[in-house]
């Protein structure tokens, strides 16, 4: 199928030379990178690395809200 779309100039003198390189014409390059996008193997991500919760005894300070930042801020700064 013969389709028309616009590239940036760099990109497309890029794929130039990249099909020229590779000895294959503009179309084959575009049409496997394209299958290559829809494969989404060039879309993987590397897997995250896992959270590592640190937890601690306590709890919230008496009379803390944490619903009122101004009042939660306020009892934080009080001196101790």
């Amino acid at each position: 199928m013969k389709t028309t779309f616009d590239l940036p100039d760099d990109l497309f003198v890029a794929a130039k030379k990249r099909a020229a390189d590779e000895r294959v014409s503009l179309r084959d390059l575009v049409a496997r990178g394209l299958r290559t996008q829809l494969a989404g193997r060039s879309r993987k991500k590397p897997p995250r690395p896992a959270i590592r919760w640190v937890t601690v005894e306590g709890g919230l300070p008496e009379r803390m809200d944490v619903a009122d930042r101004n009042a939660m801020h306020d009892l934080l700064r009080r001196p101790r």
